[in-house]
């Protein structure tokens, strides 16, 4: 056994678990009680090692030897994992060329940042955690958002807690017609999130109960008017709130 898995490239440990899967016959014993294998032993041995190497399994190598058609729906369908698996990989160094390239912390969560020096510390876990919320295309319109309406964001961020009654209401006339062209342009925003399955539901609670630790109660202030003024006013007071704070 020693010969053939120096010959084979491998170890006699891979050849007992080959045997033990009916991967590869176990040979006839001579008369001293020694296994005697073959020129048979070692081809197989040496297919078994070169379907391992294309990325088969032992349970795909079995049964591809079945038959031809289904060594080639074994074949095809290791080529579409290793597509999908090239893809994600694609996908995964495209990421971190963007870090690279705007040199961002771990505190921007992937795809953020180009708009990453707009966002403030709370603004980074608030967006970390609705990846736990949102699909792809969610956080694809939140990037949208974020991008486009920093300006607006300005003021906000501003805000201290013991800001007045009185610039608690101006910031939020001035947040309320961006939210609304928010809700124009994204529906689903009018409305918060609903949990579709539990582990949703916990990640919407989180959601929530992160909102008082990142930001002060000026702020949570302002985004509840603004947010009741966004759902009140139509288009024409929209731009009566605009006027009113420039």
């Amino acid at each position: 056994m020693r010969q053939l898995a120096g010959l084979a490239d491998t170890t006699v440990k891979a050849i007992r678990h080959y045997h033990a899967t009916d991967l590869l016959e176990e040979p006839a014993r001579a008369a001293n009680g020694y296994k005697q294998y073959g020129t048979a032993h070692l081809v197989r041995l040496l297919q078994i090692k070169q379907l391992r190497e294309l990325g088969m399994s032992t349970a795909e190598i079995r049964s591809a030897g079945d038959s031809e058609d289904m060594f080639f729906d074994t074949v095809r369908a290791l080529d579409a994992r290793l597509a999908a698996s090239i893809e994600r990989e694609q996908s995964i160094r495209a990421d971190l060329a963007e870090l690279l390239s705007h040199r961002t912390g771990p505190d921007v969560p992937v795809g953020f940042e180009s708009i990453a020096d707009g966002l403030t510390g709370a603004d980074r876990a608030v967006i970390a955690i609705s990846t736990l919320v949102y699909d792809e295309q969610g956080m694809q319109d939140l990037h949208e958002m974020a991008e486009h309406h920093q300006d607006t964001d300005i003021a906000f961020n501003e805000l201290t807690a013991d800001a007045s009654a009185e610039a608690i209401h101006a910031v939020a006339l001035q947040l309320a017609p961006v939210l609304r062209r928010i809700h124009e342009s994204y529906p689903d925003t009018r409305t918060p999130p609903q949990p579709t399955t539990a582990r949703k539901r916990e990640a919407i609670h989180a959601l929530y109960q992160s909102l008082p630790d990142l930001y002060n109660s000026a702020q949570i202030a302002v985004l509840a008017q603004a947010y009741h003024l966004a759902q009140d006013s139509g288009p024409s007071d929209e731009a009566d709130a605009s006027r009113s704070t420039s």
